[in-house]
């Protein structure tokens, strides 16, 4: 263990060369930092057990770091969208990786963004010169969750460049007009939001149904509840019913389906009773 060629600091690696998944204890006693942990596990992002590549080191005191890397993210907000416009302008801007993913902006964790974001850190702290390139602001985030964002991407020295959208060009998320221009478009996104609850419930005082095709019928609501009544759980009474109509005709409804079919029958008993 104690052979390892691997510089001081760095991932070790093992006698075939692979990443260790541990730093070996007579390597990483030699860094100060280090020094007094017992038990110093590989980065995840170097991926134990894959061929070991160092990483650039840091440049001597008083030099500019010896290369500029970029890293690209893209995001879209449903799996029905597509990301090929925005892997396209990434691409023309010479980003070197990409990471991509379809999750909504909402989500309380974007495993990609993360995964970006720590690559971007660790070739910083080895003297590298990063920048995380985005299509468009809105990729990343709206409002108070965007400027939080690139704040610590500032207090890691990661450089924040946006290719098209009212953000366009490098910013100083420090700047005003960085901080007005993400707060508009917070404001923005509450806006938009607003004006669909509104016109939803428009419709639905006029009587018109919000969302998809109706996919129950009477025939499935009479086996569901007899289904229910011989104490089947809502997932087998979902494999037992089928759709009778529709784009889904011939498949199994959801679970989440037989649940709100049901809850609407007991609902509109209730207030029969």
């Amino acid at each position: 263990m104690s052979t390892c060629a691997a510089p001081a600091g760095s991932a070790c690696r093992t006698g075939r060369g692979k990443v260790a998944a541990q730093y070996h204890t007579a390597r990483f006693r030699l860094v100060l930092s280090l020094a007094k942990v017992l038990n110093v596990p590989t980065p995840a992002l170097r991926k134990p057990g894959s061929a070991w590549v160092e990483l650039p080191r840091p440049p001597a005191a008083g030099t500019e770091p010896a290369r500029h890397v970029r890293i690209g993210y893209a995001r879209a907000s449903t799996a029905r969208q597509s990301l090929d416009t925005q892997l396209d302008f990434l691409r023309a801007a010479d980003v070197g990786r990409v990471f991509a993913e379809k999750v909504s902006t909402r989500a309380t964790t974007r495993p990609e963004l993360d995964n970006a974001v720590a690559l971007a850190r660790e070739l910083r702290a080895s003297g590298v010169a990063v920048t995380l390139v985005v299509h468009e602001h809105k990729r990343l985030g709206r409002g108070i969750e965007l400027v939080a964002l690139a704040e610590q991407l500032k207090a890691s020295g990661i450089g924040l460049e946006f290719l098209t959208g009212e953000l366009q060009g490098s910013h100083d998320p420090s700047g005003v007009v960085f901080t007005v221009l993400a707060a508009l478009s917070g404001m923005e996104r509450e806006y938009i939001r607003d004006r669909t609850l509104e016109r939803h419930e428009s419709a639905r005082k006029r009587g018109k149904a919000i969302g998809g095709a109706a996919v129950a019928d009477d025939a499935m609501l009479s086996m569901a509840l007899h289904l229910r009544e011989h104490n089947h759980s809502l997932r087998e009474i979902a494999t037992r019913l089928v759709i009778a109509k529709g784009k889904k005709k011939g498949q199994h409804p959801s679970p989440a389906t037989v649940l709100r079919l049901l809850r609407d029958h007991d609902q509109a008993a209730s207030r029969a009773g």
